[in-house]
Formats: C-alpha cells, sequence, structure tokens
C-alpha cells in the first residue's frame, strides 16, 4: 500500500500472535533481576533468544507482507518494567531519530509481549492513524535522572490519550514508523517485559549523522 497511509494500512498498525514467549521471558529474568535492567539495546546481536525471536514465523511473515520478502533488523531494545517503578516512555515515533531516518514505506517497527501486558502494566498507547501526518518535530523528555538516559518525545498536544492496546505474552503489533505511541509506568504486580524492532527493506534507512548503519539480515537476497 502506498502513500499517507503506510504499508499496515489507515489505522496504521496490525496485532500479531508471534510465538511462545515462556523461553524467552526465563532467560531474561534470569539475566536482568539482579541489577533490575531496564533497557538492554540490540539484545539480537548477541543472545540467543532475542536471535531466534526476530525470525519467529509468526512475526517475519507478517513483516515480509508488509515491507517485502528481503528484511534486516536495523534495531532492537529490549524494555523491562518493574513493578512499582517509575519508567514512562513518552509519545514518540519509531522511524527518525538525531541518527537515523526511515522510509515509511520500507520499514515496519514491531512491539512484541514476552510477559502479560494488561492495562495498569506499562502497556502500549497508540493513536490509530497518526501516521497520516508524517514525522512530527521532537526533542528529548526531560532529565529524571534515571540511568536509562533521556527519551526521545514527539511534539504533540498536551492532553493526548490514545487508545490502549494490552497483550498477553506470545502476541504484538506491527506499527507504521510514524505511529504516534508511548506507555506508562508498571502498577501491577508482574514485571512486564517488551522487545521493540525496527525491520528495514533494502533503501529503507538514511543515515543523518555520516555513519554507516549497522543491518542484521533475517531474509531475502536483496542485501
Amino acid at each position: 500500500m502506498s502513500g499517507r497511509n503506510g504499508p499496515l494500512g489507515p489505522k496504521g498498525l496490525r496485532e500479531i500472535h508471534w510465538g511462545d514467549p515462556v523461553a524467552a521471558a526465563h532467560t531474561v529474568l534470569d539475566e536482568h533481576l539482579g541489577p533490575r535492567t531496564e533497557i538492554s539495546r540490540n539484545p539480537h546481536r548477541s543472545q540467543a533468544w532475542a536471535k531466534d525471536l526476530v525470525r519467529a514465523p509468526g512475526l517475519l511473515e507478517p513483516v515480509q507482507e508488509a515491507i517485502g520478502p528481503n528484511v534486516a533488523v536495523e534495531n532492537t531494545f529490549l524494555v523491562i518494567k518493574w513493578p512499582g517503578e517509575d519508567f514512562e516512555v513518552p509519545w514518540h515515533q519509531d522511524g527518525i531519530d538525531d541518527r537515523i531516518e526511515l522510509d515509511p514505506q520500507r520499514s515496519v517497527s514491531a512491539w512484541l509481549a514476552l510477559t502479560n501486558a494488561p492495562p495498569g502494566s506499562g502497556c502500549l498507547y497508540v493513536v490509530p492513524c497518526s501516521q497520516r501526518r508524517g514525522y512530527l518535530p521532537y526533542h528529548l523528555e526531560d532529565d529524571t535522572g534515571a540511568g536509562r538516559g533521556r527519551a526521545q518525545a514527539a511534539d504533540v498536544p498536551d492532553g493526548l490519550v490514545g487508545t490502549p492496546l494490552t497483550c498477553m505474552a506470545g502476541q504484538g503489533v506491527l506499527m507504521d514508523v510514524r505511529l504516534l505511541h508511548r506507555s506508562g509506568s508498571n502498577r501491577v504486580r508482574g514485571v512486564r517485559i517488551g522487545l521493540n524492532i525496527r525491520y528495514v527493506a533494502p533503501g529503507g534507512i538514511q543515515t543523518l549523522d555520516g555513519s554507516t548503519p549497522k543491518l542484521d539480515p533475517v531474509s531475502g537476497t536483496g542485501w
């Protein structure tokens, strides 16, 4: 699909069931429970569970339907929200930052639930159809002193609410890289673990800082 709608249609998102998360969730907890890690960058480059997950048929097949058979991973973020800890992610778009800009017709982002993400757990909130606005100006969030650093925040009207997107473990959502989304802090008893992935097709990434993009092909021969 072309035009402002993007490859995922008018709403800019598609809910999916990507597979069984139990083994991956146990591995993540074994590694990160002690240090109470909140963010781990690019686990698909070093962790077997993440290498397998980015290639899971239930995930890769809908990605290929959206952007074609040649697919690479540009980036992954493991996000762990511990119960009772303040960890809010502001409204943002996955396809642009100070380093890169993704072509919305040749890229898609994924959010995968490794544990249940019910209301109150820090589940995703999305603004369906917001990809039609294109990329928005952005800024860094206020400095909270958190060790995870400062997140990028899109310039949006105050009071923007969005639609909650609750997921059970093993479910997830594909999103247009321009789709506005955010998440709140985890106020339930269990840990909330999610994996964010940016997928691109050939020619789908432009670097803005002069660097060479590091892509990890997962399907096709167009690399």
